[in-house]
């Protein structure tokens, strides 16, 4: 166990403040550029792609343009299939595997298949490398109605529309050393709380919905991702990140009641994919890779079983 004490923010104890929030927020330093390594991408396949701006997010003097992706028209009657990155903005391998799938696969699936690819939800977070919004928040717990969270907010409003007709939505998400170093302390000293220091899993795993669970669909996912990078192991306990493993590699969570991006559709079949780059067994490159293979299984299992495939009787 670690004293408050280890982070150099906050008493202990005592929640943060906006004073702490705006300590914690001069520590942050933009390291990468959202306008290189996703606008200008996005933009460029304009002739290839409908290219969609469906929100902004505004802080301070900052202004953040949001892209999303439809490799073709919406055609009625097509299941169709939400893909979404970078909800935490340092989960790396989510951005860049969201634009891989969409640059070498996702026009493979025209007429078979609607899909919408979101790569980058968080692009504050995203140049500053942190799991946190500008406002020291965690996006992945605010995805509810009227959430003031705007990454949240916006993403909400794209799809409202379009609610209903998502059969499937895969959600790209990493862990790295960085929990443990920075993000879980900062999180409990933000929250007046005792930092107790916990385990990443070594390796790919996905996180199934605990409401309508569908093992079929993640068996898929967890195949074609064995084929690139290794598959995380349940702990001593038979647990992954403290939660029962129920199939290797697959644990399950109530993601609307938890306010997670995976539960914002409706959409039957649902999945978040956590790989880990850090670990010696794989690499960043491979990482990212794995993500496009479990995107790539996601729309298979939907255009080969039909838009009936996933059903609620799991």
């Amino acid at each position: 166990m670690t004293d408050l004490h280890s982070y150099p923010i906050g008493a202990p104890g005592q929640p943060w403040g906006p004073a702490e929030v705006t300590a914690w927020r001069a520590r942050q330093v933009r390291q990468r550029s959202y306008a290189d390594d996703v606008l200008a991408v996005v933009r460029g396949w304009r002739e290839r792609f409908d290219v969609l701006t469906y929100g902004e997010v505004a802080y301070g003097d900052e202004r953040f343009p949001l892209l999303a992706i439809r490799p073709a028209p919406w055609r009625p009657g097509l299941p169709a299939v939400l893909v979404t990155g970078g909800v935490h903005g340092y989960e790396t391998s989510g951005v860049l595997g969201a634009l891989r799938f969409a640059d070498q696969h996702a026009q493979a699936w025209t007429g078979r298949a609607n899909q919408l690819i979101v790569p980058c939800m968080s692009p504050w977070a995203y140049e500053r490398i942190h799991r946190w919004n500008f406002e020291a928040i965690d996006p992945n717990r605010h995805f509810r109605a009227g959430t003031a969270v705007q990454e949240c907010a916006a993403l909400l409003r794209l799809v409202a529309p379009l609610r209903g007709q998502f059969v499937a939505h895969i959600d790209l998400h990493e862990t790295t050393d960085t929990d443990e170093s920075e993000y879980r302390p900062a999180l409990a000293a933000r929250d007046g709380k005792v930092f107790e220091p916990g385990h990443i899993p070594d390796g790919f795993y996905v996180v199934d919905d605990t409401e309508r669970p569908q093992p079929a669909f993640q068996q898929a996912i967890i195949d074609a991702v064995s084929a690139v990078t290794h598959i995380a192991p349940a702990d001593t306990r038979g647990d992954i990140i403290g939660s029962p493993v129920v199939a290797p590699g697959v644990i399950r969570y109530p993601l609307r009641a938890l306010g997670l991006c995976a539960g914002i559709t409706g959409a039957r079949c649902v999945s978040t994919t956590e790989v880990y780059p850090d670990s010696p067994r794989t690499s960043p490159e491979a990482c990212t890779a794995a993500q496009v293979a479990a995107v790539q299984a996601a729309v298979g299992f939907v255009v080969a079983q039909g838009p009936t495939s996933c059903d609620t009787s799991a």
